[in-house]
């Protein structure tokens, strides 16, 4: 997902010789995310990361703020007490996202003679927060634990610099717009910025009750606490476009009841799981919070945000990615991207956008980067994956929840998606899809590793395009089998057999031109000049994935992602430590992806490999363990597992980002097999087993037409799986085979 600066044909010939040139827009490894540990909230386009105290501290390199549609809308909160910081307490987000909570108290202050005024540990400060349409709503109780009263100057500073998102990852402007004079009232200061792009974008930030002083960077509350007494102040940082108009005004109350509200009502639509594993309940239980605080009600239905702080926005390949791993707990999140991504098809070649009919999105930008073209993500169609994936999942939909009215009126856009796949993606008319971008400002690596040297040969050369990946000619595959379903369901037998056709032709083709019997397993890609790319990397287990691989292949690629020198004990490397450019610190060449790993063990339960899914499951699961909230990260460092030690953390992933919090998900469903047959009202577990670390699995509402069923799932001593319905709603049949 990062972007790039340099083509793969603009390279030198010897890797040894390389000047690397810094990436226009990639996100610069200045300071550590995970050193932060920032405290993230969301709600639909609005995000925001905090330090512990609650506080936003602005300095080079710091992402903390207030988000709106790509913009800061505050860039620093400072809270200080008689000019001191509080000491921190505690510092948690609710199970639910919800909510964050910092417990504060005073240090030791002294008076301008250094002598001791007040002792620690006497003023307790509570900060409550969370966000609610476009506003982040505070309130702080302060309380006197004193025995005698006490006089408290609380001071907040603030400040918005209406940053673009990509200036705060470290993008350079000649010339910014212009910075207004803020408007000062008796409880309120605006701040306000109009970008070069025309457009008025304002921070609005409300006191209850008015400050004692109140400035341009600052507000000041001087308190007279009696023993055991709390004074509540309320504040609201309201982000509004000058276009849009003034946003209603929620008292905190309210909004904080409709805030939570909303996000029950969300999840609820999901399956629930519940273990004999209280840790495992525990991440999983953060990992659906997650997924539904990243999902954005866009007008076409729900749709899950790609990750904080960089990604929270469209992305086609990660939400597709995502709404597959989730729908069989959740399917209308399928619908819902599906239809936006339908909505957003490509009708036209645009070269700056990469775009050519047929295509689907890859990345959504509002900011006034990409407003004034600045940068090309305003709606850029640079990934070669998405289209055949938007039509696989059409599929995996279908197959879900029998819903043929939703995929007819999809099916002209699944059309326009494989004639993409036929022309364009395949421009040379070899078989397979290849990538190159457009224009010099594009994305150069199109397929989900996009660094500029994920894709190489043995020696270490970067790859000339255009280049074909093993994975894209996978998930072509498998769409072209779904489009086959489709077009049967729909009574099209004569398009489905052609359908089905191509995909056999393609099996045939990618073999020969993939498997390396060398390596024991699938090449990378082929380069421009069709020679492959002969180096070991989970891009193969793609291949696993969608069924493209011959049953005959299946045990060496399963042999070779297990080997020591590519499974690192914690999970899947993105490539084998054997292989040239291996580095366990770079973001594609040596790192572990939760959703790499659970796409890959879907691949293995595919091909019966259950031991092996197992044994993925549990590494990744027990890294969760060491992660702060447990909460899985984009991608961490592919160092070897040491005993006692926990996985060696990425120092800029997003966390949450919502295609790893899907992960597990995943992974739980390809452990129990779990399938559905929505015309004859049946759920399905096919040779179902369950993972050393779990005993006992509940499944409340698996959903079908016409009715939910509570699912019960233990493990026997020669680890057999007992399956039994719990509870029904509805004529729900269930199914266990082996």
């Amino acid at each position: 997902m990062t972007p790039i600066a340099a083509d793969a044909g603009e390279e030198p010939s010897h890797p040894e010789a390389e000047v690397l040139q810094p990436a226009p827009f990639v996100i610069p490894a200045a300071a550590s995310l995970h050193e932060r540990r920032p405290r993230t909230l969301k709600h639909g386009d609005t995000f925001a990361l905090f330090d512990h105290n609650g506080d936003a501290l602005f300095a080079p390199g710091s992402p903390e703020g207030i988000y709106h549609r790509d913009t800061r809308h505050l860039s620093h909160l400072y809270l200080t007490i008689f000019g001191a910081r509080p000491i921190l307490l505690s510092s948690t987000v609710r199970d639910d996202n919800a909510v964050l909570t910092c417990d504060l108290t005073n240090p030791d202050l002294y008076d301008r003679d250094n002598r001791l005024a007040l002792d620690h540990d006497l003023i307790h400060i509570r900060r409550l927060r969370f966000l609610w349409n476009a506003t982040c709503f505070e309130r702080l109780l302060i309380r006197n634990f004193h025995e005698r009263t006490c006089t408290i100057r609380l001071e907040l500073a603030f400040a918005a610099d209406f940053a673009d998102l990509f200036e705060v990852r470290g993008a350079r402007r000649a010339r910014r717009g212009e910075l207004h004079p803020p408007e000062i009232g008796k409880a309120a200061v605006t701040l306000s910025y109009t970008g070069l792009d025309g457009l008025r974008r304002s921070t609005s930030i409300r006191f209850e009750p008015a400050p004692a002083q109140l400035a341009a960077d600052r507000a000041v509350f001087e308190l007279s606490l009696a023993p055991r007494k709390i004074c509540p102040i309320f504040m609201e940082i309201r982000c509004q476009n000058g276009s849009e108009g003034q946003h209603t005004r929620h008292n905190f109350f309210g909004a904080l009841r409709e805030a939570r509200r909303a996000l029950r009502l969300s999840s609820s639509r999901a399956t629930a799981i519940t273990t004999s594993n209280e840790l495992f309940n525990e991440a999983i239980r953060r990992s659906v919070s997650d997924l539904y605080m990243l999902m954005t009600d866009l007008p076409q239905g729900p749709f899950p945000y790609a990750g904080i702080p960089w990604f929270s926005t469209v992305f086609g390949r990660d939400s597709l990615i995502t709404a597959w791993s989730l729908l069989w707990i959740d399917p209308h999140i399928a619908r819902g991207v599906l239809e936006y991504l339908a909505c957003h098809q490509a009708t036209s070649v645009d070269h700056a956008a990469d775009a050519e009919p047929g295509k689907i999105l890859h990345e959504v930008r509002r900011g006034e980067m990409a407003e004034l073209g600045e940068v090309p993500f305003r709606h850029y169609y640079g990934s070669v994956d998405s289209t055949p994936l938007f039509v696989l999942l059409a599929g995996a939909y279908l197959r879900r929840t029998g819903d043929l009215d939703t995929i007819r009126g999809l099916w002209p856009h699944i059309e326009a998606a494989l004639r993409w796949i036929e022309t364009y993606g395949d421009a040379d008319q070899d078989g397979f899809v290849e990538y190159y971008r457009r224009t010099p400002d594009g994305l150069a690596n199109q397929g989900w590793k996009d660094s500029r040297d994920s894709v190489f040969h043995a020696d270490g050369r970067l790859a000339r395009g255009p280049i074909a990946l093993v994975e894209v000619q996978a998930y072509v595959y498998g769409a072209w089998q779904a489009a086959a379903d489709i077009a049967r369901a729909l009574g099209d037998h004569a398009r489905a057999d052609a359908l089905s056709n191509k995909a056999a032709l393609l099996r045939e083709r990618f073999d020969a031109a993939f498997f390396d019997e060398e390596l024991g397993t699938y090449v990378l890609a082929l380069d421009g000049d069709k020679k492959p790319c002969r180096v070991r990397t989970s891009n193969a287990g793609h291949a696993l994935f969608t069924g493209i691989a011959r049953p005959e292949r299946a045990k060496a690629v399963v042999d070779t992602l297990m080997a020591a020198s590519s499974f690192s004990g914690w999970g899947i490397r993105t490539l084998d430590s054997g292989e040239k450019r291996f580095n366990p610190m770079s973001y594609h060449n040596g790192s572990v992806w939760p959703h790499d790993n659970a796409l890959i063990t879907a691949g293995f339960a595919r091909y019966g490999f259950r031991r092996e899914v197992a044994r993925t499951f549990t590494g990744l699961f027990e890294a969760s363990n060491y992660v702060d909230l447990r909460r899985l990260p984009e991608l961490f460092c592919g160092f070897p597992r040491q005993r006692t030690r926990g996985p060696t953390l990425y120092p800029v992933a997003c966390s949450p980002q919502a295609w790893a919090a899907a992960a597990p998900i995943s992974m739980l469903q390809s452990c129990l097999g779990i399938g559905f047959d929505p015309a004859a009202c049946t759920v399905t577990f096919d040779s179902p087993f369950l993972p050393p670390f779990l005993d006992t699995v509940l499944l409340r509402r698996l959903s079908v037409p016409g009715g939910t069923i509570d699912v019960k799932l233990r493990s026997t001593g020669a680890r057999e799986v007992i399956v039994e319905a719990v509870e029904r709603q509805g004529n729900v049949r269930l199914v266990t085979t082996s």
